[in-house]
């Protein structure tokens, strides 16, 4: 199966969600999106697709959120975009797309929506189990 996944390796639901995925026999193409951030289409087209809104696709813990002002309710959906993109560790993660959909992957099993059944236990880093 094809899947991508905007990842950042420091962040421990996305690499939970990638093992997930690795667990899952699915070897996906990996986009470190701090490094290669995606475009304004296809961050929109993700958002879009996970059935989100910009705000809810924004990441406000461990990043610039608070101080550009970003919670202020009279916030565009298009500044907040202006800010994802030219700050994209405000892009909430992971984003995985899959042939049955896209979603943000906020906690990791939500991948399994996306995926095929899950088999196995699965272990996360921290211990807990995500069982078939």
């Amino acid at each position: 199966m094809n899947a991508t996944i905007y990842h950042n390796p420091d962040c421990g639901t996305s690499r939970n969600t990638l093992a997930l995925l690795r667990h899952l026999g699915i070897e996906p193409r990996v986009i470190a999106y701090l490094a290669t951030p995606p475009d304004r289409a296809t961050l929109v087209g993700l958002i879009t697709a996970a059935g989100l809104s910009v705000r809810q696709a924004a990441r406000e813990k461990g990043t610039p959120f608070a101080e550009l002002g970003l919670g202020d309710p009279a916030v565009t959906d298009d500044q907040l975009l202006d800010a994802m993109l030219a700050h994209p560790v405000l892009v909430n993660r992971p984003f995985v797309v899959t042939l049955y959909g896209t979603r943000l992957c906020r906690p990791s099993e939500v991948v399994l929506e996306i995926a095929p059944p899950l088999m196995s236990p699965f272990v996360k880093e921290d211990g807990e189990m995500v069982s078939p």
